[in-house]
């Protein structure tokens, strides 16, 4: 069975994987992100299946020449599916799968280095020292901002936020106020058990407070950090007004969507407000920055390495390979909030994380 996957991926695994399965991987050489002609042409007249990328248009029309082409499942290597139109996907009775639960640790530590680096001016100050411009000590050089016992706004509390703000609270006891579609017990729990522990070591509480106003956190929070997938209601959640609302020498920080935040608004703000800050590794048109974007000082710029470690991008390619594997075999859905079982030597017979699965009617595992 001939299955697209329109770029390389780390690691072996999954091409074993696929071949277990009987399946061939077609490997595109090309990092260019395909358009929509580019992707029909790449499935042809035969495909069983692809594993694309979250920067592809997987539209109906490219849908339709999958669906054509004898395909039966498609897997992004990424957990977020906006590019993709499931409902086309589900209408065609093709199985979408993505690769949650092996990347939130990734990302939410990186979200941290991000916070830090804006924090402590880092790029600058390295930049600095590599031009050979440090020659002594001195009392005012790139003075930052002190994370300790300040207020952190966390906007999208699920499993990389919520991992995110963990190391953050823990860390540095900082105040946390969130902001999500319903209020997490859990988390309030754990952050006043945490807030306890301190007391009793004599170290100085934290908080806890869901926020159901947005506004309200970007008025309180030192450093606001975006978790929310993107969404019709989340695009440019993030916009002047509510830039307006934040304090002028606040941290904003996007590890989720770039869409999410107005990003030409952003440069205005940034602009305006030299103590503000902004630390980014998506964009709303990636891969290119906002005009004047990348001449701001005020901004830490990453490529998109929110995953980039060697475990959790090689652990993707197997899911998604999982997931191909399993749909072309027949196999059930699996329902499980723990995806680490497939990346055992015993996984489930199962399709790790198919997410038009109910719509679909397929059977179900557990």
């Amino acid at each position: 069975m001939r299955v697209l996957v329109t770029t390389d991926l780390p690691g072996d695994d999954w091409r074993r994987l696929l071949a277990a399965a009987g399946c061939h991987p077609d490997v595109r050489p090309s990092p260019a992100v395909p358009d929509e002609d580019r992707l029909v042409a790449l499935i042809g007249d035969r495909c069983d299946a692809a594993i694309g990328q979250l920067t592809e248009p997987w539209t109906a029309r490219v849908l339709e020449a999958l669906r054509a082409a004898g395909g039966r499942a498609l897997a992004t290597y990424a957990v977020g599916f906006n590019n993709i139109d499931l409902a086309a996907a589900t209408r065609l009775g093709i199985p979408v799968g993505t690769t949650p639960g092996v990347l939130t640790e990734a990302t939410a530590e990186l979200a941290v280095a991000l916070t830090l680096a804006a924090a402590r001016h880092l790029v600058p100050a390295d930049r600095y020292t590599r031009d050979g411009r440090f020659t002594a000590w001195r009392p005012d050089l790139f003075l930052g901002t002190l994370l300790h016992q300040r207020t952190l706004g966390l906007v999208g509390p699920g499993r990389i936020g919520t991992a995110y703000a963990r190391a953050l609270v823990a860390g540095h006891h900082m105040h946390l106020v969130y902001h999500g579609r319903s209020r997490k017990p859990e988390l309030e729990a754990e952050i006043a058990a945490l807030s306890r522990h301190f007391t009793r070591h004599r170290q100085p509480p934290v908080s806890c407070r869901f926020a159901p106003d947005l506004d309200d956190l970007l008025a309180a929070a030192d450093v606001v950090a975006l978790h929310t997938p993107l969404t019709p209601e989340t695009r440019h959640l993030v916009d002047a007004r509510r830039l307006a609302l934040m304090k002028p020498d606040a941290i904003l920080v996007n590890t989720s969507r770039g869409p999410v935040v107005d990003e030409a608004a952003l440069v205005t703000h940034l602009q305006a407000h030299p103590a503000f800050r902004a630390a980014l590794d998506v964009y709303e048109h990636e891969p290119e920055l906002a005009a004047g974007l990348a001449a701001l000082p005020n901004t830490v710029l990453l490529p998109h390495l929110g995953s980039a470690t060697h475990w959790s991008r090689q652990s993707m390619a197997a899911i998604a390979a999982r997931n191909v594997a399993a749909c072309l075999q027949q196999l059930p859905a699996w329902t499980g909030d723990d995806i680490l079982p497939f990346l055992s030597a015993t996984p489930p017979a199962a399709a790790p994380s198919i997410v038009n699965a109910a719509q679909l009617g397929l059977p179900t595992l557990p």
